[in-house]
């Protein structure tokens, strides 16, 4: 799906129509006893922001009405109030809002409250949030990246500070978190305690369906919904948008249609999982629906003339997980799929924007064992050293294009493989020489164990410039150790030029690299 947004609002025009249509009056809440009202659950979110709105998303506590206003100013003078939307039981009492019409360049406050669908009188307190809408014109932008939370069973432990690195990225006030992936660990359980290697216990604030694998869709809600119980995960949520992607543990550890589920699951149906999987991530996130395809992850987002953002989904159209060592392209080697890869070219030819950030939930040259144990079959793009094969082959068809085509200023963001790493894409030390050179940017978790390095493919020639992980000696690091990482990305407003940096969670630059945009 690509989201255009063509309307120009200007700031000015926004407050005209409010006052002019009567809709930035909203009538006074009754009052009622605090326990009778509606309450919100989990806070707010906005996300797939653009040039004149983006998506609002709040729960609440039972069948309810979300109602929200819109303004200009954290005052909320002149605020614009929408019709109510309804929070039903169907949807684990979520709802979400498309905002529309709004001037670009621009920070929004919307306020959010519910009132009970029952006693429409009753109505819950409000909570406020904020997003900036993108630029109509080269101004600077700043955004963050990342993945994987609350993985391993390393959890919320407040004697830590609950998951800190939310907080570091909410230092630097940027436009939006582009989130890569396993936002969740439905296949990993949350115990109350583990004891760490120096004898300390870290200690998880815990609830009663992660004391198992998600496999019912409350299950799976649950799953999201504890992360929002952390403080910073709330508060940056409330004030930072996010562009969201899924990986593997949104249903079960390297999951295709093929998996074979292990001895801990009763459900032995990898599709009903993956349904239910789905259907909570879609719930529990503010993206915009596509009506060609409903569920559907990959998209367009669109932030200005600088920046295009293509989000990939690389599991709802895989083949199975295995060698995938055939040398031509069919079903068993899909990954990204042929309806996607089309559409990713039609999104990269079209765009006109400045930098195309390409959102791979996988890296592309890092080996990711099926069975990490016995380093059996590759559930990644990665088949080992050599020529293109497998699933190798979509992305050597994609670098083929962006060449061809003469598109520039492509660049790869990632996260998956637990540690922080830049590569360079050199096709002068490639098996596969048809692409012109390029980065790809590795980060997170954001907040989960921390493990690698992860052997290296050299079928397209990546040449690591930086890499921070553990080594093989000290695997699954808790975050207490200080090893969850975030990339930062700036993109200046006159010059171009785009400026990655690796973080890690004490907000301290690992690793940086300032890059010229090629003008065609």
């Amino acid at each position: 799906m690509t989201i255009r947004f063509s309307r120009k609002i200007t700031r000015r025009r926004f407050l005209s129509t409010t006052a002019a249509t009567g809709v930035g009056l909203v009538a006074t809440p009754y009052l009622s006893r605090a326990a009778d009202r509606p309450v919100i659950t989990h806070g707010v979110q906005s996300g797939d922001v653009g040039v004149d709105g983006g998506v609002v998303w709040a729960r609440a506590d039972r069948p309810s009405q979300m109602m929200v206003e819109v303004a200009t100013s954290e005052s909320f003078k002149d605020a614009r109030a929408l019709p109510p939307i309804t929070a039903m039981p169907e949807s684990d009492f979520t709802a979400k809002m498309l905002l529309e019409n709004l001037p670009s360049g621009q920070d929004i406050f919307y306020r959010v409250r519910f009132r009970d669908l029952s006693h429409i009188d009753i109505v819950g307190e409000p909570v406020v949030g904020r997003f900036r809408t993108a630029p109509s014109d080269r101004r600077d932008v700043s955004f963050v990246w990342g993945g994987d939370v609350a993985g391993q069973g390393w959890g919320i432990n407040p004697d830590d500070g609950g998951m800190v690195t939310f907080a570091a990225m909410k230092k630097h006030h940027p436009d939006f978190l582009l989130h890569s992936g396993d936002t969740i660990y439905a296949d990993g359980i949350i115990p109350s305690e583990v004891k760490l290697p120096d004898g300390k216990i870290w200690k998880n604030i815990t609830i009663p369906e992660k004391a198992k694998v998600a496999e019912t869709l409350d299950e799976y809600r649950a799953a999201h919904k504890y992360n929002f119980l952390d403080d910073n995960v709330r508060a940056f949520n409330a004030e930072v948008p996010i562009f969201v992607q899924w990986d593997d543990h949104e249903v079960t550890n390297n999951w295709s249609l093929s998996k074979q589920l292990p001895a801990a699951y009763k459900e032995r149906d990898i599709t009903l999982l993956a349904a239910r999987a789905a259907r909570a991530f879609h719930e529990m996130y503010p993206m915009r629906e596509s009506i060609v395809e409903p569920g559907r992850v990959y998209r367009t987002l669109s932030y200005g003339p600088l920046l295009d953002v293509f989000m990939l989904d690389e599991r709802s159209y895989r083949g199975p997980n295995g060698a995938n060592l055939q040398e031509t392209y069919g079903p068993d080697a899909y990954f990204i799929g042929p309806d996607q890869l089309a559409w990713l070219k039609r999104a990269l030819l079209n765009s006109r924007a400045t930098w195309k950030v390409i959102a791979s939930d996988m890296p592309l040259s890092l080996i990711v064992y099926d069975d990490a144990t016995n380093k059996k079959g590759s559930e990644a793009f990665a088949q080992g050293d050599g020529p293109a094969r497998g699933r190798e082959l979509e992305i050597a068809d994609i670098l083929r294009f962006i060449k061809t085509a003469g598109i520039v200023n492509t660049v790869w963001l990632t996260a998956d493989v637990h540690y922080a790493a830049a590569h360079y894409y050199n096709p002068n030390n490639a098996q596969f020489q048809e692409f012109d050179p390029f980065w790809e940017f590795v980060s997170g978790p954001l907040h989960a164990g921390t493990f690698g390095p992860n052997e290296l493919d050299n079928t397209f020639g990546p040449e690591v410039k930086f890499v921070k992980a553990p080594g093989d000696a000290n695997q699954n690091l808790p975050p207490s150790a200080g090893m969850q990482f975030f990339g930062h990305v700036k993109i200046d407003g006159r010059s171009g030029q785009m400026t990655v940096t690796l973080r890690d969670r004490a907000d301290v630059a690992l690793w940086s690299t300032t890059l010229d945009p090629k003008q065609v």
